[in-house]
């Protein structure tokens, strides 16, 4: 894939750049190295001092990079402000408490005088140069929940973006620049997928963490194990959404087709199987429908629009060849399910029922907005039918019964249960998954000790 901006709304290539060479990938890889070696001395008020900054800076540029990302990947452009302003919280959250996430550690005293010492304390040391390989979904806040905490913690960040952000992607080395952090504390790598396994190899890289997709993870897993070197995987997620009887219908109808379509409906953790009760179902799916046809498709760039287009042809290809394979083996479209005509690459908001275990769409995930729905006996077939899927990312339920509270919050195999709620990411709590949605942690004091060295330092007597 080049390089480029290509406006997902016009189909139109706006600017293109050239990958780097070789001269220039070990340029920037010796300042990296060279950068750690001081950057890791730093205080945490200093650091703090630099994310505080850059968090102004990201304020002030808020609808100027607003507009870059919904350019670059079809975003409403109120959706783009949202996550600029999102990671500019990230980063002040990050900035205040780094300190006291990473504060050395005192283990018991009987556990000391046990082990014979005097003193034993357990410290969080930075690794060194991380490579982040990032999607270009959220192209902003993808970024900056690895990069806030990476820095705070004294690493430095190599950014290897998406092919199709490129703008977004000098922008970020762009912003910490000017807030003040030393050049070869994040860097930009403007490469092709094919670069990353040599920089990944490069001894100089101690780590990496990926968001995107299950063949780009397992590329990189296999690389990382064969080094021996630690990452953090964030891929696919295909999240259920259980509404059961005692939900309110209304509230789980109206937060369902905003969990569905967030970011166009490209979204790992947006909802995309819908399991309701069979008490309910005809009621919810009812109301979940006539949400979905009432979406305003459009211009990305108008304060109306509501779904814009995909963001890539690939991408609407793959979506379309999902709904036609479910339709060919029996699914009913309750709405949506046709490629508009005109340019862009937009894709109505698609609702479908009838789904069986062996249509691809039930075992593959669906990027973009298309909702499946599925019938639950009852609370036994909910869990298994939200379990029965390769991905493990997150999950929502709607209940008013403690006792299912606590059914679905031990049973459901996700990183999130979200009750009475849609899955969000917020920087206070752990993100990620399990089976094949990835592992590791981000955001939280997990995230942030992640890609640090956690150290026991022994003291005699």
């Amino acid at each position: 894939m080049p390089i480029a901006t290509v406006n997902p709304a016009t189909g139109e290539t706006l600017k293109t750049y050239e990958a780097m060479g070789e001269e220039e990938i070990e340029r920037r890889l010796q300042l990296a190295e060279a950068t750690f070696r001081t950057y890791r001395t730093t205080s945490f008020d200093e650091r703090s001092a630099l994310l505080r900054r850059a968090a102004g800076l990201l304020d002030e540029d808020n609808e100027s990079i607003a507009q870059v990302m919904t350019t670059e990947m079809g975003k409403p452009v109120k959706q783009a402000r949202a996550e600029a302003a999102k990671c500019a919280k990230a980063m002040r959250w990050y900035a205040d408490r780094a300190a006291g996430l990473l504060a050395d550690e005192e283990p018991d005293a009987s556990d000391v005088r046990d082990s014979g010492a005097k003193r034993v304390v357990v410290r969080y040391r930075p690794l060194g140069p991380v490579l982040a390989v990032m999607p270009w979904n959220f192209p902003l806040w993808q970024v900056v929940r690895f990069a806030a905490p990476a820095l705070m913690a004294g690493n430095v960040g190599l950014l290897k973006h998406a092919s199709n952000v490129p703008q977004t992607a000098l922008y970020l080395e762009d912003l910490f620049h000017r807030a003040g952090f030393t050049e070869g504390c994040f860097q930009t790598l403007l490469i092709g997928s094919g670069a990353v396994d040599e920089i990944l190899r490069d001894d100089r890289v101690k780590a990496a963490t990926l968001t995107g997709s299950e063949p780009a993870g397992r590329a990189v897993a296999s690389t990382a194990g064969e080094m021996i070197k630690k990452t953090v995987l964030e891929l696919g997620g295909s999240d259920p959404y259980v509404v059961m009887p005692s939900a309110d219908l209304d509230r789980a109808a109206e937060v369902a087709v905003t969990a569905r379509v967030q970011n166009n409906g490209q979204s790992c953790i947006a909802a995309k199987r819908f399991i309701v009760h069979t008490d309910v179902y005809d009621a919810f799916a009812e109301r979940f429908t006539a949400g979905m046809k009432a979406l305003k498709v459009g211009d990305p760039m108008e304060e109306e629009t509501e779904v814009g287009p995909l963001a890539s042809e690939q991408g609407r290809r793959d979506l379309e060849e999902l709904v036609d394979d479910a339709v060919r083996a029996g699914a009913e479209v309750l709405c949506g399910g046709e490629r508009p005509e005109g340019p862009g690459w937009y894709y109505p908001p698609t609702v479908l029922s009838g789904i069986d275990r062996e249509m691809r769409i039930h075992r593959e995930e669906a990027f973009g907005p298309v909702a499946t729905l599925y019938r639950a006996a009852d609370l036994d077939e909910a869990v298994l039918i939200a379990n029965d899927t390769p991905f493990g990312l997150s999950s929502n339920v709607w209940t008013r019964d403690e006792a299912e509270v606590d059914r679905f919050a031990r049973d459901l195999e996700a990183g999130g249960v979200f009750l009475n709620g849609m899955t969000a990411s917020h920087p206070a709590f752990p993100f990620g998954g399990v089976k094949r949605s990835g592992y590791g942690r981000e955001l939280s004091g997990h995230g942030i000790r992640e890609f640090c060295n956690i150290t026991t330092v022994w003291q005699g007597a």
